[in-house]
């Protein structure tokens, strides 16, 4: 089914001139780019891109301290907590802090079953974890570990919507004018 997905680049995948390679990675793949721009999001964007709902939240926190369990680390003396939601919340507040600190690319792909296809071809959120041949994989060295002591997020170069619903709504967000 061809679907419409919103995909990011983060400000470390602009600051570090990888635009045109993540670019491409999607191109080769056949996804085609329905729109595309880049700016700086206001802090008020980025709050609304990413949810203020206790199930997001917990989603973040839980897949935060899987990965921190991964590489063997106490969750609860990196963080203070155990609490996903807590967590989540933490996390979110870093992303806005980051998302809004420098230029962005955003756009949005088009191709078969768009969603699914453009999350594999990222890769795993933490890089540490992700395929060597998925653009996480292949530009990205961090580990949650890294990020926590700077408190800040992982910086992972890409967002991309994990859902169509998502996908729906990130699109309309970033790209009214398509709506």
């Amino acid at each position: 089914m061809i679907e419409q997905t919103f995909v990011m680049v983060k400000p470390d995948g602009v600051q570090r001139g990888l635009v045109g390679e993540i670019i491409s990675t999607f191109e080769r793949v056949g996804l085609r780019i329905i729109a595309i721009k880049m700016l700086i999001p206001t802090r008020d964007l980025v709050a609304k891109h990413y949810p203020e709902r206790d199930e997001w939240f917990q989603e973040v926190g839980q897949k935060t301290i899987k990965g921190y369990v991964e590489i063997g680390l106490d969750v609860s003396r990196e963080f203070g907590t155990d609490d996903p939601i807590r967590i989540g919340k933490m996390v979110k507040a870093w992303l806005i802090d980051f998302i809004s600190s420098d230029r962005v690319v955003a756009m949005v792909l088009e191709g078969n079953a768009a969603v699914l296809n453009v999350r594999r071809i990222c890769g795993n959120t933490f890089p540490l974890f992700a395929d060597p041949g998925s653009i996480r994989g292949r530009f990205s060295l961090e580990s949650p570990d890294y990020a926590n002591a700077e408190k800040r997020p992982v910086k992972n170069l890409v967002h991309a919507s994990g859902k169509l619903d998502e996908a729906q709504y990130e699109v309309a967000l970033w790209f009214p004018e398509l709506a």
